[in-house]
């Protein structure tokens, strides 16, 4: 099943998040448990050609491939269509007017102004029909624009209209420095989880979806509880430090065990 359908029904799905431009490390991230990889060319270190070379091990696992493109680079969301990606994470839509040159650059005519050419998107999904590819494309492609400010916020609405927008994307970090003005990072920040959940049910009341970075994984529930039901969880260095804090932990127990053993065994004699 596509990203697209499995959103569609309802389903919520966990994307992992990917900031390391190589493609053997995605490799080593999509074969974990996650739905989703996202590869991030915003603040991550993704780029073209680290996208067209990672989508490969994401999809060869059975995940869906995801990318949030730089911030303004509505043309790079066509490329990662073209790549093969599923779906596309823009950062800072904070108008209508961004929105509908993100859905331009998303969706074919007549919804928007995609370009023709998945050069590499068809071969990659064993796709020979190229009638049956434009007829489906725009209803497989998921367009998530990010609300992370107050002119989002502002704009939410508008944004949701917008033919070719299949969903909103939260970035909570980014909206907590709006929230406070700049006081503060904060992406837990209570005062503003009001505002989250209402941003999630405005998204369901327009049937479109709702998706969240997730700063602590165990607030998963509560936002899936508020609606969202696209969900992404932590970076490689968050994998690498909790796989390492595991392994190291149950070494040192295991060796402060042994040295109580031996203390134990010292004290007998």
């Amino acid at each position: 099943m596509s990203l697209a359908s499995r959103l569609n029904a309802g389903e919520t799905l966990i994307t992992a998040w990917s900031g390391i431009p190589d493609a053997l490390t995605v490799e080593v991230v999509a074969a974990q448990g996650f739905d989703a990889v996202t590869l991030d060319m915003q603040h991550g270190g993704h780029h073209e050609d680290s996208v067209l070379r990672s989508i490969v091990p994401v999809t060869s696992a059975g995940r869906h491939a995801v990318v949030r493109v730089p911030v303004g680079r509505f043309d790079m969301a066509s490329r990662a269509l073209d790549f093969g990606a599923e779906a596309v994470i823009a950062p800072m839509v904070n108008s209508v007017d961004d929105a509908r040159r993100f859905a331009a650059a998303m969706k074919y005519p007549p919804v928007g102004e995609r370009s023709w050419g998945p050069t590499f998107a068809a071969p990659r999904a064993c796709s020979k029909d190229p009638v049956a590819w434009l007829q489906e494309s725009n209803a497989a492609t998921v367009s998530f624009a990010m609300i992370e400010t107050r002119a989002a916020l502002d704009a939410l609405d508008g944004i949701l209209a917008t033919p070719g927008i299949d969903g909103i994307f939260v970035g909570p970090a980014d909206f907590s420095i709006a929230w406070t003005e700049g006081e503060t990072v904060d992406g837990k920040l209570e005062d503003m989880m009001g505002t989250v959940e209402r941003i999630a049910a405005r998204a369901r009341a327009g049937g479109k979806h709702a998706g969240i970075y997730v700063v602590d994984a165990s607030m998963s529930g509560r936002f899936v509880e508020m609606g969202y039901r696209f969900l992404a969880l932590g970076t490689e260095q968050r994998y690498i430090a909790l796989g390492a804090e595991s392994l190291l932990t149950a070494a040192r127990n295991s060796l402060g065990r042994l040295k109580a053993g031996e203390a134990g065994g010292s004290s007998g004699y």
